[in-house]
C-alpha cells in the first residue's frame, strides 16, 4: 500500500517516513529531490512536485492508501515581513489545494488524508486556559493561517475520504525544530527562561509525534481534529530548568521579553506567548504516550 508524504523531507516527515517504510510503499514529494534523496531513509521514493498543484505526481494518488500533508514554509526561518507572511500562508494553502486536486481526480481514491496543522489555531488570547479540540480559534496571524491551512483540504471528506487534522505542538527532536534552539544558549552558559518564563509550552517528543500520526493513519474510526501534544504542558521556566539540569549548565540568564520582541519582531510570539493544549481525543482513544513528563523526554534526547 502506498503512502504519499508532502513535506516529507522535514524533521517530522523524515522520522515518519522511516517508521512507515516497514509496512508501506512510501513516496515523498519534494521541490528539490536531488538535494534530499541522500537524507531520506532507505527504501523511500522521492518525487518532484511544485508544492502548488498535482502536476507530475497526481497519478500517484490513484490507488494510494493515504496522503499525509505536512508541507508548509518554516514559520521560524525569517522575520515576519508582509511578504514572508504571505509565503507562510500560501505555502500551506497551495499544498492543501494540490493534494485535494489529486484526490479528486483519482479513480481509486486514498482512504485517508492526514492534514498537518498546528496548535497555533488556538491563538494566544487564552494563554493560561486549558485548550482541547473543542476550544475556539484565536484571532492572531498564526490562528488565521492555521484556519486557512485546515480548510484547504477539508473538501475531501465530501468525496468519501477520511479527513484527519493533526494540530501539532512543539515537537522535541535533536534533528531540528525548537529543541536545538533552546539548548544552544546553555552551551555558552547563557541559558534561561524566555521572557517571564510563565508561558505554556505544549510539547511532544518526536517519537510520540510519529506514533500518534501512525495511530491516526491506521485507526479507521479516527476523523476530524486531534491535538498532537503530550498530556502535560509545562511552563517555559520549567523547560529551561530541566535543560540546564540535564546539561549541568543551570539556566540563570533570562532573555527579556522586550529584547526578544526587538530582535524578532512579531515572530517573538513564538517564544514569549504560548498555549496550554491537551490531547483530549488521543487520550480518550487510550493512545499510550511513551513520554509524558518533560524530564524523561529531555533525558532521552539530550
Amino acid at each position: 500500500m502506498r503512502v504519499i508524504i508532502t513535506g516529507g523531507t522535514g524533521m517530522i516527515g523524515r522520522a515518519l517516513a522511516a517508521e512507515l517504510t516497514e509496512q508501506y510503499e512510501v513516496v515523498v514529494l519534494s521541490r528539490n529531490p536531488d538535494n534530499h534523496s541522500g537524507r531520506l531513509p532507505s527504501g523511500v521514493k522521492i518525487e518532484q512536485w511544485d508544492a502548488r498543484s498535482d502536476n507530475g505526481w497526481g497519478h500517484l494518488a490513484d490507488g494510494a492508501y493515504a496522503i499525509i500533508n505536512l508541507a508548509g514554509a518554516d514559520i521560524a526561518a525569517k522575520r515576519w515581513s508582509k511578504d514572508r507572511k504571505e509565503i507562510i500562508r500560501d505555502s500551506r494553502v497551495h499544498a492543501g489545494q494540490a493534494v485535494t486536486a489529486a484526490i479528486s481526480k483519482a479513480k481509486v481514491k486514498p482512504q485517508v488524508l492526514i492534514q498537518a496543522s498546528a496548535i497555533g489555531f488556538y491563538g494566544t488570547e487564552n494563554a493560561n486556559r486549558v485548550l482541547d479540540e473543542t476550544s475556539p480559534a484565536g484571532s492572531d496571524f498564526l490562528a488565521d493561517v492555521v484556519q486557512a491551512w485546515e480548510s484547504s483540504s477539508a473538501g475531501v471528506s465530501k468525496i468519501g475520504v477520511r479527513h484527519v487534522v493533526a494540530r501539532i505542538g512543539i515537537v522535541l527532536s535533536t534533528e531540528g525544530g525548537a529543541l536545538p534552539k533552546l539548548v544552544k544558549p546553555f552551551e555558552f552558559l547563557a541559558g534561561g527562561p524566555l521572557g517571564n518564563g510563565e508561558q505554556w509550552m505544549s510539547w511532544i517528543h518526536i517519537e510520540d509525534t510519529v506514533r500518534a500520526l501512525c495511530h491516526l493513519l491506521q485507526d479507521q474510526t479516527a476523523a476530524g481534529i486531534y491535538n498532537i501534544t503530550a498530556p502535560h504542558p509545562i511552563q517555559n521556566a520549567v523547560m529551561a530548568e530541566n535543560i540546564g539540569n540535564i546539561l549541568s549548565k543551570p539556566g540563570l540568564v533570562p532573555a527579556p521579553a522586550l529584547a526578544l520582541k526587538v530582535a524578532l519582531g512579531e515572530m517573538a510570539t513564538l517564544v514569549v506567548d504560548g498555549q496550554r493544549v491537551v490531547p483530549k481525543r488521543l487520550l480518550k482513544q487510550r493512545f499510550m504516550f511513551r513520554y509524558t513528563d518533560i524530564e524523561t523526554a529531555l533525558r532521552q534526547l539530550l
